[in-house]
């Protein structure tokens, strides 16, 4: 009996440290964390099992990763609710190329072992949530919006790493896909100029 006292104090602050750590963490968090852990150049914990990698390569495949889980994602969305036919067409294009690259990169982060998420997570998980709620012309403009946005901040990160990567594959890919995303930019504001205004 006195162990069993003992042990609820123990009980209460294991349950007290489990609500305060907050919600479970998403995908794309999960895949940050375990990525930290083997980071070679910022990981003060010697004990790696032998793994180690660029925290700069690590960082961007997460992101590029659930980025590009996001684009096909929403690509789908797009297909099933958009009215325009031309929204239609770039979401479908959407869902081709992003499973392409996202294949790819899966590739090459396994061959680096870098752990990447395998579900939309953050403020993309967000954007999914607002437009299942739309449809025909007002999913139209918001997904038009959202997407002019997503490739211009998509195309700064590609940018952006592009300098920071320690990887030459990482390199290589970065080089492949930026043309896609300008197509993908230019495509998506020329949609955009063709919508009727409100």
């Amino acid at each position: 009996m006195k162990n069993f006292k003992r042990l609820i104090p123990m009980f209460c602050v294991a349950a007290l440290t489990a609500a305060c750590n907050g919600a479970p963490k998403d995908s794309k968090e999960q895949a940050d964390s375990v990525n930290s852990k083997y980071d070679s150049v910022n990981n003060k914990n010697t004990e790696t099992g032998g793994r180690a990698l660029s925290g700069a390569d690590a960082e961007f495949s997460v992101n590029a990763a659930n980025g590009g889980l996001t684009e096909v994602e929403l690509g789908k969305l797009a297909q099933q609710k958009a009215a325009n036919a031309q929204v239609k067409a770039f979401g479908a294009m959407m869902v081709n190329d992003h499973t392409m690259a996202n294949m790819e990169l899966k590739e090459l982060a396994k061959s680096k072992e870098i752990t990447l998420p395998d579900s939309i997570g953050g403020e993309e998980k967000k954007l999914k949530e607002q437009l299942e709620k739309l449809s025909g012309s007002a999913f139209d403009a918001a997904y038009v919006s959202a997407m002019v946005k997503d490739h211009q901040e998509d195309i700064r990160e590609f940018e952006d790493a592009r300098k920071k990567v320690k990887y030459p594959e990482m390199g290589e890919l970065i080089d492949k896909t930026l043309p896609v995303l300008r197509k993908h930019l230019t495509a998506i504001q020329k949609i955009q100029q063709q919508l009727p205004s409100k």
